[in-house]
């Protein structure tokens, strides 16, 4: 057993996918028609049925998600998810946006939810996405193409409740976006996760 499929082993689904296996320790996703996530800011919508393999996660933790997939429409996106519910989560990963692939995190709280990203034109392969929660501090990275973490993200989410972590995929504007999701890792807090290489 892959330790992607160790780790999920007794995560459950948020809106199953229309597609979705196990080959060789990766989980291979297909997207449904026009799944999301998001809540209320400037579009003024709020849609939560996109796809999430969630597992349940106490305390301080860091986790790290590998992740491929051919984005190719506006919005497509994979990545990691953290969530309490409908109202308070991060979602982190690679999203398609005006022809250019980005790296992407929204932090919702109180049923609001924010839009920050990094351009990354034309990024291929895996991409790994990193998670760090401190009490009530959220702190994405990503891993650069020099093998470095760099900082994307430092947002604030609410202590209180049960919260889950996994991998989450949707496409707003279509569906069949194949991801595949190749490793997960969780383990304790990492030191200085602000500043670490």
């Amino acid at each position: 057993m892959s330790r992607l499929e160790q780790e999920l082993q007794h995560a459950h689904w948020h809106c199953k996918p229309p597609a979705w296996t196990w080959s060789n320790g990766a989980l291979n996703v297909t997207t449904g028609k026009k799944t999301d996530f998001w809540q209320g800011t400037l579009y003024g919508f709020r849609r939560d049925d996109g796809h999430f393999l969630g597992r349940s996660v106490e305390s301080d933790f860091t986790a790290v998600l590998t992740f491929e997939a051919h984005y190719k429409t506006l919005y497509d996106q994979a990545g990691l998810m953290f969530r309490r519910d409908a109202e308070n989560w991060l979602k982190a990963g690679i999203e398609f946006s005006d022809g250019l692939t980005n790296f992407s995190v929204v932090i919702t709280t109180e049923g609001r939810s924010d839009w920050s990203v990094i351009a990354a034109p034309g990024i291929s392969g895996a991409q790994q996405i990193r998670l760090t929660r401190l009490d009530d501090a959220v702190i994405v990275h990503r891993l650069d193409q020099m093998g470095r973490w760099q900082l994307i993200r430092l947002g604030n989410m609410p202590v209180e409740g049960q919260y889950l972590v996994g991998p989450m995929t949707c496409t707003p504007q279509r569906s069949g976006l194949e991801v595949q999701f190749t490793d997960f890792e969780i383990g304790p807090p990492i030191d200085n996760p602000l500043h670490s290489e």
